[in-house]
């Protein structure tokens, strides 16, 4: 066989293979539902993994395929939820998250425990014995939280990281890079209230680590009329499908670490004093008798 005959017999069987796959394709491709495209068009396409996909697409496909829920989507927020809502016929949260650091501990509040020299990570930091602070729970502030940030929403300020609620999309992303636990997605909203702290120690442990912890008195426990906040696990946690935003727990915890982190005054509202029921006015006194007119003698009359 020479080289031209090699040449053809190739391109031959190449052709057939090509019709064979082409064929194959043909009868058998799974059709995609179209939903998915559309779905996929009214997300952010940031593929931030917020939503707990791989990206957009697999977002998508699980929202039409598998009904997860049509606000996950963090980045595109309730306008993008509401969109892909319409697509799929129902109603979407219109609840926008963010992110929210439960610890106050910065160098007023909580002191180093030692000097850490190590590997300047919080995952490194946190390895060795907790953490360089005297609260094994705090946010340890070496910005593992800013570097998977996608949107510069979160920075490192005086040893605590601080989100910027104007950039945050609660994508999720510092949350679950945080070895700490501290970084919660806040699903209340900016009118519900928010425990600032994660120490899970005794009270009189939890205040000699840091100025600012929960206690766990239950102050707030027994005042909430609405049993949607209790203390588990040594810290106040909030109920939020329980909770009416009320405020009366911030305004009862004695250490005011119960905040609004996502209004712009984040302290809790003052208390409102019940209005004193209004005075009656006062009667109006009583017209005095019409003097009598002098009557005349009685020579008088007969003249």
């Amino acid at each position: 066989m020479n080289i031209a005959s090699a040449v053809i017999l190739c391109t031959i069987v190449g052709a057939v293979g090509a019709i064979i796959l082409v064929a194959a394709a043909k009868f058998m491709a799974v059709e995609e539902d179209p939903r998915i495209e559309e779905v996929a068009a009214c997300l952010a396409g940031a593929n931030c993994g917020g939503c707990g996909y791989a990206g957009c697409s697999d977002y998508a496909k699980a929202v039409v395929m598998d009904g997860v829920a049509c606000d996950k989507c963090a980045p595109g927020g309730p306008k993008a939820a509401a969109a892909i809502a319409k697509i799929m016929g129902g109603e979407a949260s219109a609840v926008e998250k963010k992110a929210v650091v439960q610890c106050q501990g910065n160098s007023e509040h909580c002191k180093p425990a030692y000097d850490y020299t190590g590997i300047q990570t919080c995952a490194a930091a946190a390895n060795l014995y907790g953490g360089p602070k005297t609260c094994t729970f705090a946010c340890i502030g070496l910005g593992d939280c800013t570097k998977v940030c996608k949107f510069d929403a979160i920075h490192i300020v005086d040893g605590v990281a601080k989100v910027d609620k104007d950039k945050c999309t609660g994508c999720g992303a510092c949350a679950n890079i945080c070895p700490k636990h501290v970084i919660m997605i806040d699903a209340g909203g900016p009118r519900k209230p928010v425990v600032m702290c994660s120490n899970q120690d005794k009270g009189p442990v939890a205040m000699k680590a840091c100025t600012t912890s929960c206690i766990a008195c239950g102050m707030c426990e027994r005042t909430c009329k609405f049993d949607a906040i209790h203390v588990v696990d040594g810290v106040a946690r909030v109920d939020y499908d329980k909770c009416k935003g009320c405020g009366m727990c911030a305004q009862k915890c004695p250490k005011k670490i119960i905040l609004f982190p996502l209004k712009d005054n984040p302290y809790p509202p003052e208390p409102k004093k019940p209005a004193a029921p209004a005075a009656k006015p006062a009667a109006a006194p009583a017209a005095a008798p019409a003097p009598k007119a002098e009557e005349k003698p009685a020579a008088e009359k007969a003249e």
